[in-house]
């Protein structure tokens, strides 16, 4: 059970007489079993892996977040119908901050893969600070135990490795969310109630709007004890400050989206109406819907036994209030009520959504761990129990520590193993372009095309300066990105931005439009798996030795004739691997058009 206490004091120590010449009160036990600085140093860790290693995810990263911003910063960049002026569902206030970190990279840097790269450690440092202080104030205000838990939880699972260094708003939320449920936590200076509505107002209106509902239940709470205190004028001020701050927050993203283009827009409101008010042939179901056991699957996959003790935070929750009443105070029970409803709530309505994607529950990450902290947190202090009323209290010391050993390193040792699995099996998008840096590889005005690989294009970032990437015709029949204008200085990237574009539209219908003659193409990204027959849009250019050349391959898992352990962590390439156990390649190539300029000497 969550400890009521909510000041800042560390737990106070043993009773026993007051201090005197001779007797002296022990110290009080230290908030933190990790210390500060250690806990931020592992999350940076972790973190950074992440910004380095991770691959791209979602292709919704790299055209709507990581090209805009290559516009920003190198004055041309694919363009999504969301940032059509027609539709403007993206933040621009978003994007340029990002950007603006770009620059300031670019620099210190030779390559525009060391600026992407620079941005990714950028947001490893901001999600390492957002964490360690969510770690402090879970420390201080609930246990320590609990504290470390949640840090265990956010520093070696597969859902935080991918959501710590997304380029996404629903990541940017996340960020905020944790800083938010700081505030709501932390009362060594009073409520914060203000500084809470404007860190959650701030992801919702900068991020993704929907994130605003994590905030309902801990707002609920604050309201609720300002009327039992009598404190509603408090409560009252405190609220209208923190909505005055959102305000002024969405004051500058509409200044700054008209600046782009050139007419007043709400983004998050034009979000909103177009997941909630798409009307027919509209709305995020055209990209997809997914059964209802979705979401179960996903986090079993990304947070292993740590999402079932998350799930089961509230069942141990009525099962101490019904059988250890003693240790169960009114307060307590609806604080810890409190604080697990929020991960419940998110859960509950993005599985009642049909299209659903991993990325749409980042925001709610934060609020997992801390349910799984709560829960494990339960089950400790009931094994842990001397009571000889209560059964587990009769187990050996021994046999109890070796199980919850054994329970930590299995979902440590899982997590890890599947981190590692991801980072060898899919991250060949992010290393095949190195040879177009080498010297008299490629020319300028040369274009590297995509096929049925568009998908996993990794940006602009990844090609140099002088070359473009374009798409050729595979079995896909969605609508693919256009093309920013290039601006050649800074004044044309606004005029960029507010001109309509031609061939969008928001029904992910096809326009032939963005597709380029295979005959233009200079490069060539494509795969080729075992279990994948050619078609005719989609030939087999790897093995077409008479017209392209292979300038680098690189492994890709055949996740299709891969065994499911295979699929889901790390197991060896060795030849004493069991069969069921091994997993099986492909090859993700960078193709140069046969009769091109050679590879010269650096």
């Amino acid at each position: 059970m969550v400890p009521a206490r909510r000041t800042g004091e560390a737990p106070s120590g043993p009773q026993g007489p007051a201090p005197t010449p001779r007797t002296k009160q022990r110290p009080p036990p230290p908030p933190f079993y990790l210390p500060l600085n250690i806990a931020l140093y592992l999350c940076i860790i972790t973190n950074v892996i992440s910004a380095l290693y991770a691959p791209i995810q979602d292709c919704d990263e790299v055209f709507n977040f990581w090209e805009p911003t290559h516009y920003l910063n190198h004055g041309y960049g694919l363009q999504t119908w969301e940032y059509s002026p027609v539709y403007s569902i993206r933040s621009w206030l978003y994007v340029s901050t990002h950007a603006l970190v770009g620059k300031i990279g670019s620099f210190a840097l030779s390559s525009k893969s060391a600026e992407f790269y620079a941005i990714r450690c950028f947001l490893a440092l901001v999600c390492a600070a957002c964490e360690t202080r969510l770690y402090s104030a879970i420390c201080r205000t609930l246990s320590p135990r609990i504290g470390l838990l949640f840090l265990m939880v956010v520093a070696f699972t597969p859902g935080m490795f991918h959501a710590s260094t997304a380029f996404l708003p629903s990541s940017f939320t996340m960020y905020m969310s944790m800083l938010g449920l700081t505030a709501f936590l932390d009362w060594r200076d009073g409520q914060k109630t203000a500084q809470g509505i404007m860190w959650f107002g701030l992801g919702a209106i900068v991020g993704w709007p929907f994130a605003g509902a994590l905030m309902l239940p801990l707002l609920l709470e604050e309201v609720v004890i300002g009327l039992l205190s009598s404190n509603v004028r408090g409560m009252f001020l405190s609220v209208l400050d923190g909505a005055m701050r959102c305000l002024v927050i969405l004051a500058l993203e509409i200044a700054v989206d008209y600046a782009f283009l050139r007419k007043l827009v709400i983004v998050p409101w034009n979000i909103v109406a177009y997941n909630v008010f798409g009307g027919e042939g509209r709305g995020p179901d055209i990209f997809g819907v997914e059964p209802w056991t979705f979401y179960i699957r996903n986090l079993l996959l990304n947070f292993n036994i740590w999402f079932a003790f998350a799930m089961a935070a509230a069942p141990l929750l009525a099962l101490q209030a019904l059988f250890r009443p003693k240790a169960t105070s009114v307060q307590t029970l609806l604080r810890t009520v409190t604080l697990i409803t929020p991960f419940y709530m998110w859960f509950a309505i993005f599985t009642a959504q049909p299209h659903k994607e991993e990325r749409f529950m980042f925001p709610a990450y934060p609020f997992l761990a801390l349910n799984a902290s709560i829960a494990f947190h339960m089950i400790l202090s009931f094994v842990g129990s001397s009571n000889p009323n209560v059964s587990a209290g009769s187990m050996l010391p021994k046999i109890k520590l070796a199980v919850i050993m054994s329970i930590i390193l299995m979902a440590l040792n899982s997590g890890l193993l599947r981190i590692v699995g991801i980072m060898s099996a899919y991250n060949a998008p992010l290393k095949v372009f190195e040879p177009l840096a080498q010297p008299g590889v490629a020319q300028p005005g040369d274009t590297v095309c995509f096929g049925k690989e568009w998908y996993r294009f990794p940006s602009s970032f990844f090609l140099p300066s002088d070359l473009r990437a374009k798409f050729v015709r595979s079995e896909f029949r969605g609508l693919l990105p256009g093309e920013f204008p290039e601006a050649a200085d800074f004044s044309a990237l606004f005029e960029g931005t507010s001109r309509i574009p031609t061939g969008m539209n928001d029904r992910n219908e096809e326009d032939l439009g963005k597709y380029t003659d295979l005959s233009q193409c200079s490069f060539l990204v494509d795969s080729e798996f075992p279990s994948r027959k050619a078609t005719e849009l989609e030939p087999d250019y790897i093995h077409e030795d008479t017209q392209w050349e292979q300038l680098a391959c690189h492994s890709f898992l055949d996740a299709s004739q891969t065994g499911l352990l295979g699929r889901l962590i790390w197991t060896p390439d060795l030849p004493i691997t069991p069969e069921p156990l091994r997993r099986k390649w492909g090859e993700y190539c960078l193709l140069r058009r046969r009769g091109d300029v050679t590879i010269t000497a650096a």
